[in-house]
């Protein structure tokens, strides 16, 4: 008899999503397990700052106010719950939920992973002397756990699918020769990691779904992935909740923060070129025929640094000689500086027009920041600078707001190290800890060649085209790799992905996003979700939390790309683009 598919469901998708959700996730409908993804590259930073002002803290406080909510209810409804809000200090919350557990008088068993903390080894391990340093571990801790009867996980660094695949392999008894499978959960468990955004939100053709007729419109629905045992997998959401999931809002999510096919992970890679979607009803993807490979020999390692302190100033200009104003601005200020920053940053944004209707449509924004490793340059001292010139500078002088002291900041950067070197353990809720060795399969495992167009693909000009936004037909989701980010860009009709693929290139991407002109671009082809990724290196210098680029997280790269104009075939748009 074919075991009956599990629910896994999700109710968060980084530190600070809705706080609600996981209520409305265990009082929405039937799951076997929900999980909460709250850590991110700048989650650690923030958490290695708590750290270092209290010992004691460390993990997502946002989780353990959520569970005092809804731990009896998670109780009630037999739902167990998996969780990285551990963060730096997954003992210390498992300490807190045990804690919680006797405050509400609920009898619940609470185990938790760590061994991913490798800061104390960090220089021997040849990663220097960073704020954190975490290793990114796979789902078998977890899945100990669980099958050790745990109600509640709490983990540290893992790979943010391993909250899906470590409930699915407990479940199934999945080991790690079980490739295929484990490659399935974690394409279910990628998609469901960033709660709406698989369910509608952050989506291009969001005008097309039907946000404002449908029930809990103004709250999108979290996802659930049922995944069965042979790896397959259903994406869905709770009757009667807001968003939509189809084929279109899968895909996205799918080409979030990806590189190559290839996706490697610490107990499988995974093969993202074999991924097949297919709609099976109103709010229901099926994902099929996902294969896996032997997992990398080694383990990746989020790292972050305290660079320094960083403040900043916008300045509101108006009306006419915008260019001549703002310069005026830069040379008073920079003249009454005694001692610069090591690093200023200026950015003029020409948001006015000519003849506006209102004065806010005639401003542009003059943006200057400040970094520098000591405090006192560009604390006090910068704020006063730009202060005094108030009655001193260019007409109609006026900012943003008060200039601030400053805060520090920092950089993210990956490291790599041997899969054995790490200690990845989980502590069972009997108290007894065991070591949790890494995949008997793991191997070198050769990066993915970029492939900037196939040979013999359709000409660009060999039909009668229309200038057009390329988002006329397609869509985009993008993000952060680092100091790198990525655009996926997919379309709905095959015949639609010839086109793209055969136009599409390095070249032109250049051309649409001159900020792109003199970086490294990598491209790689999924032809079974129509799309094509692109991988951008260095275009967040050191990452968000270094980057002072207008975006820092390159969420709005891929509707950039997408508002540029490209010779699109005219018979494409007649039907509008939906394939």
């Amino acid at each position: 008899m074919t075991p009956t598919p599990v629910r896994i469901g999700n109710a968060s998708g980084f530190y600070g999503d809705r706080f609600t959700a996981m209520r409305e996730m265990l009082e929405g409908g039937e799951l076997d397990y929900l999980t909460g993804d709250y850590l991110a590259e700048l989650t650690m930073l923030i958490l290695g700052r708590d750290r270092l002002k209290d010992p004691k803290t460390g993990y997502a406080k946002t989780f353990l106010r959520q569970m005092e909510d809804c731990l009896g209810l998670a109780v009630d409804k037999g739902v167990r719950i998996v969780s990285n809000a551990g963060g730096l200090n997954p003992h210390g919350l498992a300490v807190a939920l045990r804690e919680l557990a006797e405050k509400v008088g609920v009898t619940v068993s609470v185990a938790f992973v760590d061994g991913d903390d490798l800061l104390h080894r960090a220089e021997d391990l040849g990663l220097g002397k960073p704020l954190t340093a975490n290793a990114y571990l796979g789902a078998f801790g977890i899945k100990t756990a669980l099958d050790a009867g745990a109600d509640i996980v709490v983990t540290g660094r893992i790979t943010d699918a391993s909250l899906t695949v470590g409930p699915a392999a407990s479940a199934f008894d999945w080991g790690y020769a079980d490739l295929d499978v484990l490659a399935g959960a974690v394409v279910a468990g990628h998609v469901i990691e960033c709660g709406a955004q698989a369910t509608g939100g952050n989506y291009s053709f969001f005008t097309e779904l039907d946000f404002t007729g449908s029930p809990g419109a103004g709250h999108l629905g979290f996802p659930i992935a049922e995944v069965a045992a042979d790896g397959s997998s259903v994406i869905t959401k709770h009757p009667g909740t807001g968003g939509a999931v189809t084929v279109g809002t899968v895909t996205a999510q799918l080409l979030y923060e990806v590189g190559g096919p290839r996706y490697l992970g610490p107990d499988v890679t995974t093969r993202l070129d074999t991924i097949s979607l297919t709609q099976q009803g109103t709010d229901r993807v099926a994902i099929s025929g996902v294969r896996g490979e032997v997992p990398p020999d080694t383990t990746k390692v989020s790292l972050n640094h305290l660079a320094g302190v960083s403040n900043e100033i916008t300045m509101i200009v108006t009306g006419l000689d915008i260019e001549e104003k703002a310069e005026l601005f830069r040379h008073q200020f920079l003249a009454s500086l005694s001692d610069p920053p090591e690093q200023l940053t200026w950015e003029l944004s020409r948001l006015d027009r000519s003849d506006a209707a209102t004065e806010e449509q005639a401003s542009a924004l003059l943006r200057c920041v400040a970094r520098d490793s000591d405090a006192a340059k560009v604390g006090r001292a910068f704020s006063s600078a730009a202060v005094e010139l108030a009655l001193a500078s260019y007409p109609g002088f006026s900012m943003t707001a008060p200039p601030g002291r400053g805060s520090p900041y920092g950089f993210f950067e990956a490291g790599y190290v041997d899969a054995v070197a790490v200690e990845h353990r989980v502590a069972l809720p009997d108290g007894v800890v065991e070591r949790i060795d890494p995949s008997p399969l793991r191997t070198r495992v050769q990066p993915d060649e970029p492939q900037n167009r196939v040979p013999g693909g359709v000409s660009r000009d060999s039909e009668p085209a229309a200038i057009l936004p390329l988002g006329t037909i397609a869509g985009a989701r993008s993000g952060d790799k680092g100091g790198s980010a990525n655009i996926g860009v997919w379309v709905r009709d095959p015949e639609h992905f010839e086109w793209l693929d055969a136009t599409l290139d390095t070249d032109l991407l250049a051309k649409l996003l001159p900020e792109v002109a003199d970086l490294r671009v990598h491209r790689h082809r999924l032809p079974n979700l129509l799309a094509v990724n692109f991988v951008i290196e260095g275009i967040l210098g050191r990452g968000v939390a270094d980057n002072v680029r207008f975006d820092p997280q390159a969420k709005g790269l891929g509707e950039w790309l997408r508002s540029r104009p490209v010779p699109i075939p005219i018979r494409f748009t007649d039907t509008g683009g939906r394939g």
